[in-house]
């Protein structure tokens, strides 16, 4: 894992001195010749990739960021739906703000986006008045990332017609409130998006972002969802390195976990059935005694062990008529305990 996420942030810093390094053919015949040796790190990588089927995935290279303290960084949304909780509110209240909302902005072309997120497949999609794109992404890619393309996808269109008022419409409240907060550690197409905003504001357009909530029959949002939904052109973008490495855990931990249910006969198991790691308890002492408990190393157990004395259970049944003597046969089949 620390190989793949070092390999990773490699690949995304272009100043790198290993950036587009290529391994030598003569090293890899060497490597092949002696199967015993270590492989080197660029060979061990690119077998990991390759063994998680991404050895094509493209990574999206760290950003040059110009922020400023004197320039308000974000892009400012509009939320008429902000002092309404959906929870306790009907749809036909949201239609009816949002019919008010279009009369105030009458004069401006309105473009709807969504983001969708499945196991095998991410996709988004902008719907215009006359027109409906959608595209599928890299499945490693979040429904953030997707929400946040869909924005930026929406953006590039826009620059391709003549200048002209917008509004771009996401119910994604927490990409918006990102865009809103620019930071050295925001979402790299958060700051594409800002660059090619600005650009297109010198030029003339007038391009607002809002927020719509979903599910409420609207028309453009249900379009722009169906049409998320059903994407299926393959739009080839790098992947943002924060959402490579989450899929990398994912997968890793699958593995893991996989390989750990096929251990039948490991008496760990039966202890810990999860790969999951156990709470940490703020006392160190009563730490060790459960940790103790669970793997059954105790003094009542092992004694005869450290003291070279006799075990107490000769039989392959203690006198406790349990299996042979552990924690889980004192405390399950003590008589004591459970008379």
């Amino acid at each position: 894992m620390l190989t793949l996420h070092y390999f990773s942030k490699l690949l995304t810093n272009p100043n790198h001195p290993y950036f587009n390094y290529k391994q030598s053919r003569f090293l890899q015949r060497l490597q092949d010749a002696r199967p015993s040796v270590v492989p080197s790190f660029f060979t061990r990588a690119a077998d990991f990739l390759h063994d998680l089927n991404l050895d094509t995935a493209q990574l999206l290279p760290n950003p040059v960021i110009l922020l400023t303290p004197w320039i308000p960084d974000g892009l400012k949304f509009l939320n008429p739906f902000e002092n309404y909780d959906k929870t306790n509110t009907v749809s036909d209240i949201y239609l009816q703000i949002f019919a008010h909302h279009r009369e105030l902005y009458q004069h401006f072309i309105p473009v709807f986006t969504d983001g969708s997120k499945r196991t095998t497949q991410t996709s988004f999609a902008c719907v215009f008045i006359n027109s409906t794109l959608s595209f599928q992404h890299h499945p490693t890619c979040s429904i953030f990332t997707a929400e946040i393309i869909a924005i930026l996808h929406s953006l590039s269109e826009i620059s391709n017609y003549p200048a002209d008022n917008y509004i771009i419409y996401s119910d994604s409240l927490s990409v918006l409130q990102a865009l809103s907060s620019l930071h050295r550690h925001s979402h790299p197409l958060a700051f594409s998006i800002l660059d090619l905003h600005d650009r297109l504001v010198c030029t003339g357009f007038s391009i607002f972002l809002c927020r719509v909530p979903s599910r409420v029959d609207i028309s453009g949002n249900e379009i722009a969802d169906t049409a998320a939904k059903n994407a299926s052109a393959v739009l080839d973008n790098p992947i943002p390195l924060k959402d490579f490495k989450h899929y990398i855990n994912l997968a890793l931990h699958s593995r893991w976990e996989n390989h750990w249910n096929s251990q039948s006969m490991n008496k760990f198991r039966s202890i810990k059935p999860v790969v999951e790691p156990w709470p940490t308890l703020t006392n160190r002492k009563a730490d060790t005694i459960i940790t103790r408990l669970r793997v059954g190393h105790t003094r009542y157990t092992h004694r005869h062990l450290l003291m070279a004395e006799q075990a107490l259970c000769q039989s392959s049944t203690c006198f406790l008529n349990a299996p042979i003597l552990t924690i889980y046969g004192y405390v399950t089949f003590n008589p004591v305990l459970f008379p």
